[in-house]
């Protein structure tokens, strides 16, 4: 019987970082190093991509790339990108480990998981540089994975699928259908649905919501509601299977996925 066999994780903003904060200030920052300004909204808009690609992708944006040519009077280049890249890398990993604190709800779900015998895979926009700042001090505040793939030594990151698929390999897990991906991002939505597996987009913590906790829990409910209502049609205009609010929603959701490949 078809059934779902392995999770795999997104981290920032799905399973650490509520709101998925560490990327965004560098990537701002980075930016300004150079005298231009940029958005949280334009810095979060291609959250998910390698690293490297997101600032190319930062670079694309057309009142980016015009602030750019009126600032230096020339197209960027990849030198520019590489960088912007250079900086955002450094302003990470001078805070990157103080964003590892798990999501409310995460360690428990996860638990409730792996008690159903299901495996724990991830992937992320992260390199491996950066995994090894992120894994150690996730697991120190008791959030662990059964396998984390990045990009390196692949031949793309998201959209693309090599990293479900790696993880599959790593993982043992032999169907696509057995297979749920859980994110944040419009470009984990992509991923998922570009390796053909399940899934599943998350509303509170994400980037593409873009609040603390603080501001979400002091936020006035009729504000919050239509928010999340946004984030809800752009993760369905995407593709995804399902969206939830929370992770708490996960193992009720499983079951229905379940019952509904079960009965086809």
């Amino acid at each position: 019987m078809k059934k779902i066999e392995c999770v795999i994780m997104d981290w920032a903003g799905t399973a650490v970082d509520y709101g998925c904060f560490a990327p965004v200030s560098a990537f701002i920052e980075s930016f300004n190093a150079i005298g231009i300004s940029i958005t949280a909204e334009e810095a979060r808009r291609p959250m998910g991509l390698t690293k490297i690609d997101h600032i190319r992708a930062l670079f694309q944006m057309e009142r980016i790339g015009e602030a750019f040519y009126q600032k230096y009077g020339r197209k960027y280049n990849e030198t520019d990108v590489q960088g912007r890249y250079a900086e955002f890398q450094r302003l990470l990993f001078a805070t990157l480990r103080e964003y590892t604190g798990p999501i409310s709800g995460v360690i428990q779900t996860i638990d409730t998981l792996r008690c159903r015998g299901i495996k724990i895979g991830s992937t992320t926009g992260y390199t491996k540089e950066m995994m090894d700042v992120v894994v150690p001090a996730a697991a120190e505040n008791g959030y662990r994975v059964d396998n984390y793939v990045t990009s390196d030594n692949l031949p793309a990151g998201r959209p693309y699928p090599y990293m479900i698929y790696k993880n599959m390999c790593d993982l043992g897990v032999p169907s696509r259908f057995s297979v749920l991906k859980y994110g944040d991002t419009i470009s984990d939505i992509k991923e998922g649905l570009n390796a053909g597996v399940w899934t599943v987009g998350v509303i509170l913590g994400s980037n593409e919501l873009g609040l603390t906790e603080d501001e979400v829990q002091k936020m006035p409910a009729e504000e919050l509601k239509k928010r999340m209502m946004e984030v809800r049609e752009r993760m369905y205009a995407a593709g995804a299977h399902y969206v939830v609010e929370s992770i708490e929603e996960l193992p009720a959701l499983i079951d229905c996925i379940n019952t509904r490949m079960a009965n086809e």
